[in-house]
């Protein structure tokens, strides 16, 4: 079954795929939802470093916490875009696409940690 007439908004996604099996669409959703969670994660951290004023006045206390703000926007922003990529491939019966979030993320982390660490020490 096509989901063709479903609406303007979706229809780019929806539009010439067939109707997967839903327990595909449900992971895929769960998925997409575990992310948004990291990033929610990530912006809490960064404005309990922001309330808890870390690193004084220097140019970290403002560095820790942007940078954890700026991991959670791309963490959301690429969250929705894998979820769109595997939705795609999920409606077309392709391959689903190769994960390349992880490398990237673990330097944000890694980057945030050696700023929150630099400001504490400040």
């Amino acid at each position: 079954m096509s989901r063709v007439g479903r609406g303007r908004l979706d229809s780019w996604l929806y539009s010439e795929t067939e109707e997967p099996d839903v327990r595909f669409t449900l992971a895929n959703e769960r998925t997409f939802l575990a992310w948004i969670r990291t990033s929610l994660a990530f912006l809490a951290v960064a404005v309990a470093v922001d309330t808890l004023e870390v690193g004084g006045g220097t140019a970290l206390a403002v560095l820790a916490p942007l940078s954890l703000a700026l991991l959670a926007a791309g963490c959301a922003a690429w969250s929705w875009w894998s979820w769109v990529r595997s939705e795609r491939a999920i409606r077309r019966r392709d391959a689903l696409p190769a994960r390349r979030a992880p490398l990237p993320l673990v330097f944000g982390v890694l980057g945030s940690i050696a700023l929150v660490s630099l400001a504490l020490l400040a």
